[in-house]
Order: structure tokens, then sequence, then C-alpha cells
């Protein structure tokens, strides 16, 4: 998400506080900030598929392996 966007979520959220929105600005603050949590979501996973956790025995289990198998760590 680009820095505009960001911009323009915090602008409705103190126009809101302010003096309240239209139901045309509601909407479009509704949207961004689902396009917002989309975009962290995204991020955050990329960030866990690149962990990788070295266990007591020397092995190496990837997380995103974990994610995609529904396990837990052992």
């Amino acid at each position: 998400m680009d820095q505009k966007k960001i911009a323009r979520i915090n602008e409705l959220y103190h126009k809101e506080k302010k003096e309240g929105l239209s139901p045309e600005e509601k909407e479009e603050q509704v949207r961004l900030r689902e396009e917002y949590i989309e975009s962290f979501r995204r991020n955050l996973r990329g960030q866990l598929d690149r962990i990788d956790i070295l266990e007591k025995d020397g092995s190496i289990t990837h997380v995103k392996d974990l994610y995609k198998k529904g396990k837990k760590r052992p």
C-alpha cells in the first residue's frame, strides 16, 4: 500500500472524529482499511515464510512448511 493511501486513511479518521463523514467517505474509509489489512497480512505472511527454526536435534524446520501442513511445532 502506498503512502498516499495511508495518508488518506489518516485524513478520513481525523475528519470522522471532528465532523463526521459522508456516506461516500465512509465507504472509501472501509475500502481503504480493508486494503490496508490485506496488505499487512501479505507482508506478515512473507516475513513468516522466511523464518527457519533450528531444533534441538540440529534439524531445521521451515515455518512456511508448518503453516502449509497445518501442524504445530514438534
